[in-house]
C-alpha cells in the first residue's frame, strides 16, 4: 500500500510522454481484491499528442484504477474536454482501456459545436469522435435525421418535419403526420 499526497505526475509510453496526472491524494493498494489505485480527493487528467500539445482532459471528484481489469471509474462531477470542442458531464463515467471505450449509465450531457444531447445511457470510442446517447433529448441540425444538407430556404420547412414525427417513446400512443417540405 502507498499513500502519496499533492501529485502531479508526468505518464510516458515507449518514451513519449502522453498523461497528466493531478490528485490532492492517491492511494495504491495492491493488497486488497482486486488491486486498484484510488483517488478520494478528486482527479484532473490531460492528453497529450507527439508534440505535447493537450489533446483532451478529464476530470472527476473521486477515481477508481482497476489495474487487472483497465478499468477506470470516475464519480462525482464528471467533466471531459476534447481538441473538437466535445464536452461531456454526467456524476459517472466508466473508462474501459481493454475495450478502448468509455461508458455511463447515468444522466450524461455532451455539448458539440453543432448539437447538445442529453440522455441516460452514453456509449463512446476512447477519442470521443464516435458516441452513441440512448434514451435521449436534445437539438439536432436537420441533416443529422435526414442525411441531407439543407439550405437556409429549407430550413423551417424541415425543422417543421421534423417536429411533426412521431415520438420515439413507446408508450406514446398518437402518431402525428409527417408533412414532407
Amino acid at each position: 500500500m502507498m499513500v502519496s499526497y499533492g501529485v502531479n505526475t508526468l505518464i510516458s509510453d515507449s518514451g513519449v510522454i502522453k498523461y497528466r496526472i493531478v490528485t490532492e491524494r492517491w492511494d495504491v493498494n495492491t493488497v486488497r481484491h482486486p488491486s486498484r489505485w484510488e483517488f478520494i480527493k478528486g482527479i484532473f487528467f490531460e492528453q497529450f499528442d507527439e508534440q505535447f500539445h493537450i489533446q483532451a482532459y478529464i476530470q472527476a471528484d473521486t477515481a477508481w484504477y482497476y489495474d487487472q481489469k483497465k478499468l477506470w471509474k470516475l464519480r462525482g462531477r464528471v467533466r471531459i474536454r476534447n481538441i473538437n470542442g466535445l464536452v461531456y458531464t454526467s456524476e459517472e463515467l466508466f473508462w474501459d482501456g481493454i475495450r478502448h471505450e468509455l461508458y455511463s449509465h447515468v444522466f450524461s450531457k455532451v455539448v458539440t459545436p453543432e448539437r447538445t444531447l442529453q440522455g441516460t445511457y452514453f456509449l463512446s470510442d476512447e477519442r470521443m469522435t464516435r458516441y452513441t446517447v440512448s434514451n435521449s433529448k436534445g437539438s439536432f441540425v436537420s441533416e443529422d435525421m435526414t442525411g441531407e444538407k439543407s439550405d437556409d430556404s429549407n430550413a423551417e420547412a424541415s425543422a417543421d418535419s421534423l417536429q411533426q414525427q412521431a415520438p420515439m417513446r413507446p408508450q406514446a400512443t398518437k402518431r402525428a403526420k409527417t408533412v414532407q417540405p
